[in-house]
């Protein structure tokens, strides 16, 4: 049943990418839809057999084959259902089944639909490799997967040169995280003699001798591919760039997969990460600038994808932050809420540029609510949610993990606090932008502006519900023990054995007195209050539209145009190579080789063509060419 869990979705890849042009769109579509919803039901009953409360399993194991082994070093390809896994299974697979089901309506007229629905099902099986391998070589495989689909899927509309250098770029850029990965693999081979998660774990715990420093530099080559893959600074510009992509795709990268790897990498890595407080501040240190950095560039941007682009940066950050902190279960309850609500707004904005006519610019929005009320009231609670409104899902996971910076160091929780306003301050600009005021696009009439269909509003409805409960994964322990730290115990079940499979190291639910508590939830409610009535009283009482980008001055024309970082990278590492490249290209290869090859050529021809003058049918001719032969042989010998 785990074996064919994962493999569904590459059937679903398999059938599509060789049949699908035979096959109508439609049956296309949710043949795709089909082998993912069967995974997340497969991954439930699966779930269910894990924490049943007659077993008492730590793991469900399946090896398939042996992949490689070579002297000492052996590698099986086997997976590993455990809590961990489990967790992000159940959110690959059923946030990815909402994302198909839209896809559906969303690309229907899409020539590639076909192969679109290949793509993504091989996306989800990568995904789950990465998640459900049971060593670190099977999440290698699983990495550079998705690493593969992402390229694929950001450049899918290829005829356009701009998707295409988006793709390429996001590309490179997780290779470059990608290297630290796979030097930190090596490290761990040598230093501990195994990539199996259970033995190697068993070994770091167990091990007094190794060296500090040399998990310490472990834990910072994950990380660098963590950062990667999770864009952070500085490998953090990719990720705005994706959304050349089609929306469903910056939905299922955003919200269900890739940069949600990340995240699983460090947590899965807890035994080494907790060996190594250097790393972790680290960690913390880089996730805290990057969510500040990212929320500071949403403040000014106007194209709707880009703002929940950054969003999800600045969001990935506070993770990183909670990370650091030693908080992995309230970073894993954000990547569970996380999911929820911006798989909502991701699929919102696809709703709105769906009804706009592939307009994406939020100054040429307005008034929409009136045309779009299912879109309106979902997306309302996706912002509502991300910016931390009371009791929503966000304000739960957002909370938590303010609370575990607020225990580690007060000047992280304050910067921290300063982030999670800061995205209440551009998420409700867009929104307000977006669906209040008038309507300001004198290119496409308001009249043309329509709901989407059913099966795009369905997931979006779904989507809202989970926005809503999703909270519910994790409660506080401030409302009661009998309720609240579902996810950390879940985490810490250990099965009876000596340490748990997934937190070796016991994570300690953060308890602040009561009267912090009630100061920080005060805080927090005070900064989404600011941030509404703010913006509310800017964008709908005073109408405000927000200013073209070249009208913007001071900082604010920094902030549009990102503080210059992509600049600073096509100065400091495109524009060199692309000079070195168009040296080479120009000097070596056509001068140089191009020159050599094309030398041989005519030399052979010259020569062939001298050689076939002695070939001309005269048989006088050839006669003498003997006679002068043997004459030169007789002088030869005599001589």
């Amino acid at each position: 049943m785990l074996t064919l869990m994962i493999f569904l979705p590459l059937i679903g890849f398999l059938i599509n990418g060789l049949l699908g042009r035979f096959l109508p769109k439609n049956v296309s579509g949710w043949l795709g839809t089909a082998a993912v919803l069967g995974s997340f039901v497969l991954a439930v009953m699966n779930f269910n057999l894990l924490t049943a409360e007659a077993g008492q399993l730590q793991s469900i194991h399946q090896k398939l084959f042996t992949f490689l082994h070579v002297g000492s070093l052996h590698v099986d390809f086997s997976f590993q259902f455990d809590r961990l896994s489990a967790v992000m299974t159940l959110i690959i697979t059923g946030i990815g089944t909402l994302i198909h089901m839209y896809s559906i309506a969303y690309m229907h007229e899409d020539e590639g639909l076909y192969k679109f629905f290949a793509y993504l099902n091989l996306f989800i099986f990568n995904m789950l490799v990465l998640v459900l391998g049971s060593n670190y070589m099977m999440l290698f495989f699983g990495w550079e997967g998705v690493g593969l689909c992402s390229y694929l899927l950001i450049g899918f509309w290829y005829k356009n040169i701009d998707f295409g250098k988006a793709a390429r770029k996001a590309f490179v850029m997780n290779r470059i995280g990608d290297l630290g990965l796979l030097l930190g693999l090596f490290l761990i081979y040598s230093t501990y003699g195994t990539f199996e998660y259970q033995d190697l774990f068993s070994k770091v715990f167990n091990n007094t001798d190794t060296s500090l420093n040399v998990n310490t530099a472990i834990a910072l080559l994950l990380f660098i591919g963590a950062m990667g893959k999770s864009a952070q600074i500085p490998l953090y510009t990719w990720l705005p760039d994706e959304m050349a992509g089609p929306t469903p795709v910056s939905a299922l990268i955003h919200a269900a997969t890739m940069v949600t790897a990340g995240i699983y990498l460090v947590i899965r890595s807890e035994a080494i990460y907790a060996l190594s407080p250097f790393a972790n501040e680290i960690v913390m240190w880089i996730g805290l600038s990057t969510s500040i950095l990212a929320a500071l560039i949403g403040l000014k941007q106007n194209d709707i994808k880009k703002v929940l682009a950054y969003s999800t940066v600045s969001q990935l950050g506070l993770m990183f932050i909670a990370l650091g902190c030693g908080a992995y279960t309230a970073a894993l309850f954000h990547v569970i809420t996380h999911a929820f609500f911006k798989a909502l707004l991701f699929l919102g904005s696809g709703s709105v540029i769906h009804g706009m006519h592939h307009e994406q610019d939020i100054r040429q929005m307005g008034g929409l609510r009136k045309k779009m009320p299912i879109t309106y009231l979902t997306f309302l609670i996706g912002t509502l949610a991300i910016t931390g409104f009371p009791f929503l899902s966000g304000f739960f996971s957002k909370d938590e993990i303010l609370m575990s910076a607020l225990a580690h160091n007060k000047l992280v929780f304050g910067l921290a606090l300063m982030s999670a306003g800061i995205t209440g301050f551009y998420m409700f600009r867009m929104f307000f932008v977006t669906f209040h005021g008038t309507y300001r696009n004198h290119h496409h009439a308001f009249e043309k502006v329509h709901e989407s269909p059913l099966l795009m509003t369905l997931p979006l409805l779904v989507l809202a519900v989970l926005s809503v409960i999703g909270g519910a994964v994790n409660l506080p322990h401030y409302l009661g023990e009998g309720i609240s730290g579902g996810l950390h115990h879940l985490l810490s079940f250990d099965g009876g054995g000596q340490f748990s499979p997934i937190l070796i190291y016991p994570e300690h639910a953060v308890e602040l007195s009561h009267s912090a508590e009630i100061a920080l939830l005060a805080m927090a409610i005070g900064v989404f209050v600011i941030a509404f009535l703010y913006t509310r009283n800017k964008y709908v009482v005073k109408g405000s539209v927000p200013e073209a980008d070249a009208d913007q001055q001071g900082m604010g024309k920094v902030l549009a145009n990102k503080f210059y970082v992509d600049e600073a990278y096509d100065m400091a590492f495109v524009a060199p190579l692309e000079s070195a490249s168009d040296v080479i290209t120009e000097y070596v290869d056509e001068k140089a080789l191009k020159s050599a090859v094309d030398g041989v050529g005519t030399g052979g021809y010259g020569l062939s063509k001298l050689l076939s003058k002695i070939q001309n049918g005269n048989i006088e001719y050839y006669l003498l060419y003997m006679v002068i032969g043997v004459s030169l042989l007789l002088a030869f010998n005599l001589f």
